[in-house]
């Protein structure tokens, strides 16, 4: 008879994999510690260089002066966010084949400045104008779905190293989140609750929690999919971003600016993103952190499950450093 007591070890000594699977979705990743030792996921991506002039920066403030901002915070002289139509978008409302809405939201007029940089004020502002755009494009004909995403540093995507995020909405639900939002209607019919009402309270109480307040929950995925993510959630069961109070916003901030300079520590590029379904109000929103050090090879594309070489639990004993200051 085995020995419930006995801790595994691999051949190699080092913690045995598990598979996981995601709290809803058909979706599984392979937790394997042991791997973290191969030279690939060892490398770690320079860290771009400032602009030696900052007026070289497309987001430069007098490089968009004459654009057409959407909104802007501040005086348009000396403004603190500003977003504007993306130059190359990928979708637009003159195109019935690919349609929506694409903006850049520009973070700060100073293109050396990281959103790490900024204050804890600024943070939760940049959350109040996701809001309302998000607001606004709501009310455009046929919009369903809305991303709000960043890109950080080049294996993240980014093109231009100046601090901004995007706002992308378009007539189309992608059909992971149409699958998501069956199986949380299933959920609730079957247990009365809220998947991720469910999975804040388990997870607040897991090793995988790295912080909370009385408004904000913030932990490591049970089956993360990437090395060191993280995902930040209201405790209150909001579906949309534009339900956030002040004090939410604040709390967001807070631990996010924390959750970025951790990040940064280790060099990584990253991104994050808030999903929002416009007629699904069973949704939960949150925030996902996927810090891009790891790559994606012939298994994860081949077959669709994931091999994550940072366990979740060892992620959040990293992200808890300092929390107790914040």
């Amino acid at each position: 008879m085995p020995n419930k007591n006995k801790k595994f070890t691999s051949r190699h000594g080092g913690p045995k994999s598990e598979l996981r699977k995601d709290y809803i979705q058909d979706k599984y990743v392979i937790i394997a510690p042991q791997r973290k030792s191969r030279p690939r996921d060892l490398e770690v991506p320079q860290k771009v260089k400032l602009y030696d002039k900052p007026e070289e920066s497309v987001f430069h403030p007098k490089n968009v002066k004459n654009i057409q901002a959407t909104l802007t915070r501040g005086r348009e002289s000396n403004w603190r966010i500003k977003v504007i139509p993306n130059k190359f978008p990928a979708i637009n409302l003159d195109n019935p084949k690919a349609y929506g809405v694409q903006e850049v939201v520009i973070e700060t007029p100073d293109p050396n400045l990281e959103l790490e940089d900024l204050s804890i004020k600024h943070i939760a502002e940049l959350f109040e104008v996701y809001a309302e755009r998000t607001q606004e494009i709501q009310k455009i004909k046929n919009i369903q779905y809305i991303i709000i995403f960043k890109n950080d540093g080049g294996k993240a995507g980014a093109s231009v190293r100046h601090a901004h995020s995007q706002i992308f909405a378009t007539d189309f639900i992608p059909p992971q989140l149409m699958d998501k939002s069956h199986k949380q209607l299933a959920y609730l019919l079957k247990h009365g609750t809220e998947v991720y009402c469910d999975v804040i309270y388990k997870e607040l109480k897991s090793p995988r929690a790295v912080w909370q307040d009385k408004h904000i929950a913030c932990f490591t995925p049970y089956a993360s999919m990437h090395n060191y993510e993280c995902w930040i959630m209201p405790k209150r069961h909001v579906d949309n971003i534009t339900q956030l109070d002040k004090h939410e916003r604040k709390s967001f901030a807070i631990i996010l600016k924390h959750i970025l300079d951790r990040i940064n520590e280790l060099g990584l590029s990253y991104n994050y993103y808030f999903h929002q379904v416009a007629y699904d109000e069973n949704q939960h929103l949150y925030m996902k952190i996927t810090p891009r050090g790891s790559l994606w090879a012939g298994v994860e594309i081949g077959s669709g499950v994931i091999i994550n070489s940072v366990a979740p639990e060892a992620a959040a004993a990293f992200y808890k450093k300092g929390v107790e200051k914040l």
